[in-house]
């Protein structure tokens, strides 16, 4: 298959808006007539095969190292669009926030926990300057509930809320969770305080099997699975990338989580159809695009997810999910103007 052909191809299953960003044309006419190309009856194979288009020039185009796996559902098994150093041990960075909400949940639903227990914050374990919300309290202590510190882990990446959570699920319970569950290699780091760790590692097939385990409702029990798919697609959840170029609605129909930290720029998540059926599963673990000291949407690797979410979306735009996998139904979101 030629380029021209492999790129006329991938426009075809987009709008022209998602084409452009992700493949920098100036032909305008070129991708209208490819747009207007695209099936009423697209399969999930197509649609895969056109999202592994978009993935490789959106990557070439950022730069860097990418280990990445994609799959499109379907009624007969997931269908791989992307697979690229699947099984490389990579650093996961703020996406093992979700592996960590996983075991303090799966702690709730065997009784051990609750979402309306508090937590003391004391200023010593309020981490300064970072990511989050409770560094910006400015006085100590207070207290949260357990609830309070998930949507903070989740939503803003709090990094102090790790730390709560490792108040109520230490280092070594969580790997063992997370290993009982089977993924020995989605793993925190410990440290000396066993109530510490550092967010650790994982492989893209691991995170993406967690991913679809976790929507299927084979990780936790409904109460939980529907709670932390919620936080994920809040409106406040991570918007920089696969969801920057979205509207309200169409954001809701993702469950994303992003984890940055040196050169490292990773996001996983779920795209859902209008109905609540998961469609999509990604896993993205990039590093060693320019720029590293950029933390925000302008980083290459960044760009690259914004452009791919968009295009996506718009790929699997005629498909729906399979009707015998769990659907969610998402929050319906209603701005306030106080009061």
């Amino acid at each position: 298959m030629t380029t021209a052909m492999s790129r006329r191809a991938a426009l075809g299953f987009g709008s022209v808006a998602a084409a452009t960003a992700v493949f920098g044309t100036a032909d305008s006419a070129a991708a209208e007539e490819a747009s207007l190309s695209v099936s009423a009856q697209a399969t999930p194979e197509q649609a895969a095969a056109a999202i592994s288009l978009v993935y490789k020039a959106a990557t070439k185009k950022a730069g860097g190292t990418w280990n990445a796996k994609v799959s499109v559902e379907a009624a007969a098994g997931p269908i791989s669009a992307v697979d690229e150093g699947v099984d490389d041990t990579v650093e996961a960075y703020s996406v093992n926030k979700i592996p960590v909400a996983i075991a303090v949940l799966d702690k709730v639903d065997r009784g051990l926990l609750s979402l309306d227990q508090r937590i003391e914050v004391t200023s010593a374990i309020v981490i300064p300057g970072g990511d989050g919300i409770f560094s910006l309290d400015g006085a100590y202590p207070s207290s949260v509930t357990l609830g309070h510190a998930l949507a903070a882990l989740l939503t803003v990446s709090d990094d102090t809320a790790v730390r709560l959570c490792g108040l109520v699920a230490p280092a070594l319970e969580i790997n063992q969770i997370l290993v009982a569950k089977g993924f020995p290699r989605t793993q925190v780091e410990p440290v000396a305080n066993p109530n510490r760790f550092f967010l650790g590692t994982t492989t893209p097939t691991e995170m993406h099997n967690l991913l679809r385990a976790l929507v299927r409702g084979d990780l936790l029990s409904p109460a939980s699975t529907a709670y932390l798919l919620g936080v994920l697609r809040s409106p406040i959840a991570f918007t920089d990338g696969v969801r920057r170029e979205m509207s309200s609605d169409e954001r809701a129909r993702i469950a994303t989580k992003a984890g940055w930290f040196d050169d490292g720029r990773n996001e996983a998540g779920i795209i859902f159809d209008t109905a609540g059926a998961p469609l999509l599963t990604y896993a993205f673990f990039a590093r060693g695009q320019a720029h590293p000291e950029d933390f925000g949407a302008t980083h290459p690797a960044v760009q690259a997810r914004a452009a791919m979410g968009r295009a996506f979306l718009s790929i699997l735009a005629r498909l729906s999910g399979p009707a015998e996998l769990t659907t969610l139904t998402a929050r319906t979101y209603r701005p306030s103007n106080g009061g």
